[in-house]
């Protein structure tokens, strides 16, 4: 299963990561992908994510009555405020073992929202699955928009594709549409190299 169970966390435990100041390009080498981090997004520390993944992994098994692997290698994590998140990862996915890879990313995307509308049941949710480019690059988009009782609107859109036998995903979250258009704009600007 995908890594984007993470993203329950923050609205759930309303957790505050440790964190360093940034305002850098990126490059990472295994997929030859490089973005430029937003301006006043900081570099959240890699402990304190461990333990809002282990604790968005609880709230999965929970919601699935079964235990999750969690495979998935972060590649980083940024955020400005709470509930603004910038974050990359990627885990092994071979279509030969684990099957379709559309029909998971379908499930993982319904097995989300049930555990967000199973924990948040007193929100509105609309939800979207599409195809985006990116630099050429079709990725799987799923966007969540939850509009809580407080008539504010937290957004995850959650993008992913394969590269050879590895899903990679892009993740942001986001309460102020501002930082959320901060984010959007460095990721479809980002670039991947041949």
């Amino acid at each position: 299963m995908r890594n984007l169970y993470i993203l329950i966390v923050f609205l759930l435990l309303s957790q505050i990561s440790y964190a360093q100041n940034t305002d850098t390009d990126f490059y990472n080498s295994d997929f030859k992908w490089k973005i430029q981090i937003p301006k006043n997004f900081e570099k959240v520390n890699n402990d304190e994510w461990a333990k809002l993944q282990g604790r968005g992994q609880e709230v999965l098994e929970k919601t699935t009555g079964q235990p999750v692997i969690n495979q998935s290698k972060t590649i980083f994590v940024f955020k400005s405020d709470n509930f603004n998140y910038l974050e990359a990862n990627y885990q092994p996915f071979d279509p030969k073992v684990d099957g379709n890879y559309d029909e998971s990313n379908k499930a993982v995307n319904e097995v989300l929202y049930k555990a967000f509308k199973e924990n948040m049941p007193k929100a509105k949710f609309d939800t979207i699955s599409t195809k985006e480019k990116i630099n050429n690059l079709v990725f799987n988009k799923y966007t969540i928009k939850m509009i809580l009782p407080n008539n504010m609107i937290l957004e995850f859109q959650m993008y992913s594709r394969l590269f050879d036998k590895n899903e990679f995903s892009v993740n942001l979250m986001f309460l102020d549409p501002k930082k959320g258009e901060q984010m959007i704009n460095a990721w479809k600007a980002s670039q991947f190299g041949k």
